[in-house]
């Protein structure tokens, strides 16, 4: 008997020729031929018409922590979580609610970072726009120039998408208490309450049982009505360090509520469900 005997290249030859070997190079190249270049960047669709890196944006800015707004007869208010990720720094330093102009404020949820550089943009457009033209930017009319650039973000493989969301509140002059929402994607509306972050819907759900109320509540009920909400949310109490409200009327300047009058509209709520 002959004995039969096959080189090391021969060997790998024919493992590589296998069908098992074959169906997966196969795999593979389908798989890097499909979606490597949709997930890879911002400007492709894919097989199904979408744009993973803007998905991608939504779920940073979805997945941190929860911000309501609401708007009364007179006034807006904003209530937002507040954590302090390290206990060695300063909680004052922590915040997610900023002042845009004395009558416009808005609350950014989303990545620290991308909020923050948000933030800078939005002041910037707010403080050129009362340059040239010599009165207050009309809030309604930064969300729409925020959501332009937003959205020219989607357009251009050198910009990436920022994952935050603007919740922009203010008391206009033609259209009373307004808050206006603008995602990371460009898109943006008025609305009577509105919600972002991780328990956005649950919010949401909240608010639709009680549209009727909005628009017509004074500055406290306005508070406490977001702070209910909130605290519905997120099923547990919290105490007045553990979340962040601001609120805006008509006559007054965009301001954040300290701790202690935080308490007494928490106090407040705890007696109504007494």
């Amino acid at each position: 008997m002959t004995a039969i005997t096959v080189s090391p290249t021969q060997i790998c030859h024919l493992s590589a020729s296998s069908p098992s070997s074959a169906s997966s190079s196969s795999h593979q190249a389908h798989t890097h031929t499909i979606h490597s270049p949709t997930d890879h960047h911002i400007s492709i669709f894919s097989p199904n018409g979408r744009l993973y890196q803007v998905e991608y944006a939504f779920k940073g800015a979805t997945s941190s922590l929860t911000s309501v707004a609401i708007r009364g007869a007179d006034s807006v208010c904003v209530v937002t979580q507040k954590k302090v990720p390290e206990r060695l720094i300063d909680p004052t330093s922590v915040t997610n609610i900023y002042e845009i102009t004395p009558k416009i404020g808005a609350v950014m949820t989303g990545m620290s970072p991308d909020s923050k550089a948000m933030v800078s943009r939005i002041r910037y457009e707010a403080n050129q726009f009362e340059y040239n033209y010599g009165y207050t930017m009309p809030v309604h009319v930064l969300a729409k120039r925020i959501a332009d650039l937003n959205q020219l973000r989607t357009q251009q493989s050198g910009l990436r998408i920022l994952a935050c969301t603007t919740l922009l509140v203010a008391v206009d002059d033609e259209k009373g208490p307004t808050v206006m929402k603008v995602d990371p994607a460009g898109h943006f509306a008025p609305y009577k309450a509105a919600a972002a972050g991780n328990k956005e819907q649950e919010a949401v759900n909240y608010f639709e049982k009680r549209v009727g109320e909005f628009g017509t509540n004074s500055t406290d009920d306005t508070i406490r009505t977001a702070i209910m909400c909130l605290g519905s949310v997120l099923g547990s109490d919290f105490r007045g360090s553990e979340v962040e409200v601001a609120s805006l009327t008509g006559k007054g300047k965009f301001g954040k509520l300290t701790e202690d009058e935080i308490e007494s509209h928490l106090n407040a709520i705890a007696e109504m469900d007494a």
